[in-house]
């Protein structure tokens, strides 16, 4: 992890609860729930991302997606292998 930033966050006592037990019955340790939390927000903005992203391109022909998807991994496959050969 990077240089961790403290949160204060609330939550209502029966997500407190909830989410103590559900780390309690795995044997938690201490940290745990940070990186719990942590997971959960990374998560949940890929999710929003994949919505907004598929709303976003529902009206665009599927063949102008498709020729994106390949030029993209066509640069990134380009660029990776380069990397490799140095």
């Amino acid at each position: 992890m990077d240089q961790p930033v403290r949160w204060t966050v609330r939550v209502s006592r029966d997500t407190d609860v909830a989410v103590r037990m559900f780390l309690a019955q795995r044997g938690t340790k201490k940290g745990d729930l940070a990186k719990f939390v942590e997971e959960a927000v990374r998560w949940r903005v890929l999710d929003q991302t994949v919505v907004q992203t598929k709303a976003r391109n529902a009206k665009a022909p599927v063949a102008e997606i498709e020729a994106a998807i390949d030029e993209a991994l066509h640069t990134v496959r380009a660029e990776r292998f380069a990397t490799q050969r140095r």
